[in-house]
């Protein structure tokens, strides 16, 4: 489960399987874009994420240290998905986002509350 080919996968899959549901009304015809572009950026995202609150973790200290890289990273997803839903026309731009930024934020607080736990400890 430590390939980075695997995670890729594994977001490819979920979230543009999730994009496919959530456009499911409004036919295959419409629905097979988001699903493929959803599963594409989410493959692409996974290891930005994870090497983007590594390198804010080494940046920021302090209470703040908690806060500002999730926050940092979850507007930056969002503001991305939304874009790029948007230039495709997904007819369900909320319920085709609301899943993936969820999971891509939940993420992002305990990776980076385990980072911030473990530098805290080594000190």
């Amino acid at each position: 489960m430590k390939s980075s080919l695997v995670h890729v996968a594994f977001g490819f899959l979920l979230m543009g399987g999730w994009a496919l549901f959530a456009n499911r009304a409004h036919g295959l015809a419409a629905a097979w874009l988001p699903a493929v572009v959803q599963g594409t950026v989410s493959g692409a995202l996974t290891g930005a994420l994870k090497t983007t609150l590594e390198a804010l973790d080494e940046r920021i200290a302090g209470p703040l240290a908690f806060v500002i890289p999730p926050a940092v990273t979850a507007g930056s997803i969002l503001v991305l998905l939304v874009l790029v839903h948007r230039l495709i026309g997904t007819p369900e731009l909320v319920a085709t986002i609301a899943f993936p930024w969820s999971v891509s934020t939940l993420y992002a607080i305990v990776y980076n509350a385990g980072l911030v736990r473990a530098r805290r400890s080594a000190a």
